[in-house]
């Protein structure tokens, strides 16, 4: 298959989509199929056999991290030149939706894939209100598509509920090598805690922005005794976050990627994740692929992930000591603690990258065969 993959976000940025689509272009790669990648520009020409097609864009003045690069008449000139047998578009927003109109315009299957609630973004923007038309715009791109694909059950009620047909969940998937007990790391946890490794070591990794609710660990961090924080990755909330932690142990440790973040993770007693906006949650799976317990809010598409009180802890979002329980509990039972680390790593083992891409494989192939039923019809 010859695939053009359109997406808002692609590496060099870190984030959980980026992960996903860069294991996804590796193992399809493998799988013996081409894959050209239209992104916002970042500097990579190429990605694991995969062309990418850099496209100028400037940074969303809400989120600087985030470019959005505008749709241009090369890209017909690419796709032509590549003849794909289908396109995806990834979160459409801007261009996606040149994915989108390329599609339709040169009769090309079209699959859309929904990654970030943007919907329950806009209320940590004050921007709540523009949460119905948003919506209405959703159902209006992804209703063009042959199928939709999410990455938990949640999201595929939230869309199908709002109109969105023809939608799939594409399971998950971890890098179990990079994420492993194994790599626990003294000098790791003496870095995060800064030089206090005997101190409960708490750690949040993912966007340091405000939809993430990052402020919401202050109060879990401070109900436990000598407790530390590090929260590992960067974003436009950083500002924001130095100032309400600035009177608590926190650690900024900035990115890390690979084995470093998966010392990070083995290193720690307790992943903390408070976010009630998460369509999956891939970190967590890192997280637990790494043996790190998991502390999260019972939300989105969390539970598909997290089974309460056997490989992690759920705690209820709207309980004002919800996440303080959790945690306290946690770090009260050591064997209880052992047994939430074993049952994670187990959890984690069950999703590899190449199953959850041969699953895509097959959603594509579906595509295409119901394409050619039409065309011989």
């Amino acid at each position: 298959m010859r695939i053009a993959l359109f997406t808002e976000t692609f590496l060099p940025k870190v984030d959980g989509i980026v992960t996903r689509l860069s294991h996804t272009v590796d193992h399809l790669h493998r799988l013996g199929h081409q894959v050209l990648v239209f992104s916002p520009e970042g500097g990579l020409k190429e990605y694991k056999g995969a062309k990418i097609n850099g496209i100028p864009g400037f940074p969303l003045p809400l989120y600087p991290e985030l470019k959005l690069a505008l749709p241009r008449p090369s890209i017909r000139q690419e796709l032509e030149l590549f003849q794909p047998d289908l396109i995806h578009i990834v979160n459409p927003a801007v261009l996606g939706v040149g994915g989108l109109y390329y599609a339709k315009s040169l009769g090309i299957p079209l699959v859309a894939s929904y990654h970030t609630h943007l919907p329950k973004y806009l209320e940590h923007y004050g921007l709540g209100m523009l949460e119905g038309l948003l919506w209405e715009l959703l159902k209006a791109m992804h209703n063009q598509a042959v199928v939709n694909l999410v990455t938990s059950t949640a999201m595929q009620e939230a869309l199908t509920e709002h109109g969105v047909e023809r939608v799939k969940v594409w399971q998950k998937g971890v890098d179990t090598e990079s994420f492993d007990p194994s790599l626990a790391s003294a000098e790791m946890r003496s870095h995060l805690t800064q030089g206090h490794p005997e101190s409960p070591l708490l750690l949040y990794v993912g966007r340091l922005s405000a939809e993430k609710e990052i402020d919401r660990i202050k109060p879990v961090l401070e109900a436990i005794p000598g407790a530390r924080l590090a929260l590992v990755g960067d974003g436009p909330y950083r500002a924001d976050l130095e100032r309400i932690f600035a009177d608590t142990p926190t650690l900024f440790a900035g990115y890390m990627t690979g084995k470093t973040l998966g010392a990070a993770f083995a290193s720690a007693d307790a992943f903390v994740f408070p976010s009630r906006t998460e369509t999956l949650g891939l970190v967590l799976l890192e997280a637990m692929a790494a043996g790190c317990p998991v502390i999260a809010a019972n939300a989105g598409g969390i539970p598909d992930i997290v089974t309460d009180g056997v490989n992690g802890y759920l705690f209820d979002p709207f309980e004002e000591n919800g996440a303080i329980a959790a945690t306290q509990r946690l770090l009260a039972n050591a064997s209880e603690c052992a047994t939430l680390r074993h049952n994670a790593r187990a959890e984690a083992e069950r999703w590899g990258w190449a199953a959850a891409t041969q699953q895509l494989q097959g959603f594509y192939q579906a595509v295409l065969s119901q394409q050619s039923l039409v065309s011989a019809a």
